[in-house]
């Protein structure tokens, strides 16, 4: 296949991008030697689906896009490819005409695994490239397909069936039945059954869902008469299958021993780690247990090895903010902190500043609890208390390895909060979380933990307090018209007639809910010489928040309207989030 224009011109007329950004593109490119299109999305000059639309024009192969089509696993078209090649090749088929098969591809020239389709259909092969993410969803549904998950649930319930059976024959004490709690397996049973192929596919469909689906955790849940799986996506617990209750023990032995706990240990809380790989990406699991009434509950916090790549730009943070936030994060001394509650995505806020700032001229070293994220060129330590590596010890042991900026994952002592306002002090950038509901609300928190006024108003430059909220599905976007007390709540002017909002209808790409991702929203206080004034005085939050709205902060509410009027997300959804007096 001849290519007669490179991606450089062609993704110039798809994408509009201007000659500098192409330019910056290509001589970051001369050194990583990187696939250019890759590395503009990195870059964030590109998306993903221009990417591939600019792939297909070059290489004269045709652009689909498959991420609405959610009834491929009914599609009998995949019936005539075996899901072990499909998983392997990365392949999926689409559609067919007499005797030629559409296949979509991420790389439409690889002629070895377009021949090696051509044998095993025996039809000629139409290679269509798509985007890498969402064939990779449609392939994770193919493979967990509800036939396929009602199969694997199936054969567990008669593998446990079985077991109890040969259990009761062997020993008229011993019986096992669903409504039996898990301590009545032995640990030999239960290191028998957890290597059983249904329990093993069990757990990887069940993996593999979450990572499709992109959840941010899994919960095991178990009750009366079931286990209920359910995964936590865009913030919001959504149910998944049920498991039968006789499948419980193993189960969860299963998932005990892949995070290499001990499996006879069920009246005690454990803690530990899953690393896998799925889609030549590398996910770790942090997996906490906690006995209850009908056995253990079992929690799976899913973390991405391959770090964040997100851009501050792409984040949220309003135009205005966020030159204000660079002007900060550029000091060579202070403390800036990003607050919020759990789960608002102050470590990916986080590590974006950090990806931002790190260059070969800086040294940066950051002590976590524990280390979500991988960045290239940190130094990332890890609180480990039994070894003594608490956050006080690994800070003071940091500001002798000649630190340029320190990331503390979390202030929860007096002790850490003091040695980071000294190092702040002494000439280091520290970065910091604490939760507290807004941005002002900090200072009385450090006051709290016993920090001096003056050492707080002299190491404090700012702080950034934020909430995660989802966006409206863009594929279903529809208008409508709020409630009325929605606008009282949020203090909207009631003549809004000029005005059109936005919600998601609900399709199959947002499972029904109508949303699809989260964005954030924020609110920063930039602490000036009125409020370091203020600090000294022991002024009151209240007081604190009047004068750093009067100084223009713009806060978490403002932020969220700004986005309801843009259409991005909903006033149900702003004021499920943030509280509005």
């Amino acid at each position: 296949m001849v290519v007669h224009r490179s991606f450089g011109q062609i993704i110039k007329e798809i994408a509009n991008v201007s000659d500098e950004d192409l330019e910056r593109a290509l001589q970051i490119q001369r050194g990583t030697h990187e696939p250019l299109g890759q590395l503009m999305v990195k870059m964030n000059i590109i998306t993903e689906r221009d990417r591939a639309r600019a792939l297909g024009r070059q290489w004269g192969v045709p652009f689909v896009e498959i991420g609405e089509d959610r009834n491929l696993k009914e599609n009998e078209d995949v019936k005539r490819i075996p899901k072990h090649l499909i998983q392997r090749s990365r392949v999926l088929p689409l559609s067919h005409t007499s005797n030629r098969l559409t296949v979509a591809m991420i790389n439409p020239l690889d002629i070895f695994t377009i021949d090696q389709l051509k044998l095993v259909t025996g039809m000629e092969i139409d290679p269509v490239i798509t985007i890498e993410e969402d064939l990779n969803n449609a392939i994770s549904d193919v493979l967990t397909s509800n036939e396929q998950i009602d199969k694997t649930i199936e054969r567990v319930t008669v593998e446990m069936n079985a077991t109890a059976a040969s259990v009761a024959a062997a020993s008229a004490v011993i019986t096992i039945a669903a409504n039996k709690r898990d301590d009545d397996r032995s640990v030999d049973q239960l290191r028998e059954l957890v290597d059983d192929a249904p329990i093993v596919q069990l757990v990887n469909m069940i993996m593999r869902q979450a990572l499709s689906d992109k959840a941010s955790d899994i919960h095991i849940q178990p009750e009366l008469d079931r286990v209920r799986i359910r995964y936590r996506i865009d913030g919001m617990l959504q149910d998944g299958m049920e498991v039968p209750k006789q499948a419980q023990a193993a189960l969860i032995s299963r998932i005990k021993v892949m995070a290499e706990m001990d499996i006879a240990e069920k009246r005690a809380p454990q803690d530990g780690r899953i690393s896998l790989n799925l889609n030549e990406r590398s996910y770790d699991m942090r997996v906490s247990t906690l006995p209850g009434a009908h056995g253990e509950k079992v929690v799976m916090r899913v973390l991405d090895k391959s770090g964040i790549t997100i851009s501050l730009g792409k984040l949220g943070i309003p135009t205005l903010m966020l030159e204000q936030y660079d002007r900060l994060i550029r000091r060579s001394f202070g403390i800036i902190l990003v607050t919020g509650p759990t789960g608002s995505g102050k470590s990916t806020t986080l590590y974006a500043t950090l990806n931002l700032l790190n260059s070969p001229e800086k040294n940066i070293l950051t002590v976590e609890d524990p280390v979500e994220y991988q960045l290239p060129g940190l130094t990332q330590s890890q609180v480990n208390t039994r070894a003594g590596m608490t956050f006080p010890a690994v800070l003071r042991t940091m500001l002798r390895q000649d630190p340029d900026i320190i990331l503390v994952g979390e202030t929860r002592d007096p002790e850490t909060a003091l040695i980071s306002v000294e190092a702040a002090l002494t000439g280091h950038l520290v970065f910091s979380t604490l939760h507290t509901n807004d941005a002002p609300g900090s200072i009385a928190r450090l006051t709290e933990m016993g920090i001096e006024p003056f050492l707080t108003a002299s190491a404090v430059a700012g702080v950034l307090a934020q909430r995660l909220v989802r966006a409206i599905c863009t594929r279903c976007r529809e208008p409508y018209q709020p409630s009325i007390e929605a606008f009282r709540r949020l203090n909207f002017p009631l003549e809004t007639d000029k005005i059109t909002f936005y919600r998601g209808a609900g399709c199959p790409y947002c499972r029904g809910t109508g949303y699809k991702g989260r964005i954030g929203v924020f609110e920063l206080m930039v602490v000036d010489n009125e409020i370091r004034e203020m600090m000294l005085q022991r002024a009151p939050t209240h007081v604190l928040r009047q004068a750093a709205l009067e100084a223009g902060m713009i806060a978490l509410k403002q932020d969220a309207m700004e986005k309801i009027l843009e259409g991005v997300t909903t006033m149900e959804e702003a004021l499920r989030v943030i509280y509005a007096d």
